[in-house]
């Protein structure tokens, strides 16, 4: 059975969103027209107001409505120190878990080539700028243990050192609460490499 044109633009815009495949894109669709016709306005107005209004932070890359972000204008902050993270939602995890009272930058994605994301993708050039302008002591490399995440770890980590600023790397290995016999090999291996005294 064929959707009307209006129907199938919505399902179709639906699966934009990361792990919405044609089968969920058609749930939320329905469920938005059969009985939250209220809510798909809220969500349709929210979405347009934060296409027009957010942007990158200039110093950062986080989101934000202004020239800088909040972390970022805020004095109490600590500038010398800055934690290089993939994605706002690293961000969020940091600011609502940790006691870190420095300063980020947002990566948007990491190095992959093959994907077509070199540094420049990465805006490594603003962090290029501000290791070269800016009183950056620390970097702190909060990224993914991916192939791809330990290639953006190395990039950075060469451009640091060339700025004369320490890097530093956040610990990896086996999870809070977790067994080891459980643990994958390569997690395992990192833990161990990766003790400290106690």
């Amino acid at each position: 059975m064929a959707f009307s044109p209006a129907l199938s633009r919505l399902i179709d815009a639906f699966r934009v969103l990361p792990g919405v495949g044609a089968k969920s894109a058609q749930r939320m669709a329905f469920h938005v027209l059969q009985s939250e016709r209220a809510g798909g306005e809220r969500l349709s107005s929210a979405l347009a107001e934060a296409l027009q209004h957010v942007q990158h932070c200039r110093r950062c890359r986080m989101f934000a409505e202004s020239d800088y972000c909040d972390i970022c204008s805020n004095p109490q902050r600590d500038a010398s120190r800055v934690c290089i993270v993939e994605s706002p939602a690293d961000v969020m995890a940091l600011e609502q878990n940790t006691d870190f009272r420095g300063h980020y930058f947002v990566l948007m994605g990491r190095l992959s080539p093959i994907d077509g994301v070199g540094p420049e993708e990465l805006g490594l050039d603003v962090l290029r700028d501000r290791l070269q302008n800016g009183p950056v002591e620390e970097l702190i490399l909060a990224v993914g243990a991916t192939v791809e995440g330990e290639a953006t770890a190395q990039y950075i980590g060469d451009l640091a050192e060339r700025y004369g600023a320490n890097i530093t790397r956040i610990a990896q290995g086996v999870p809070v609460g977790g067994e080891l016999e459980y643990v994958d090999a390569g997690t395992l291996s990192q833990a161990f490499s990766g003790r400290r005294p106690l």
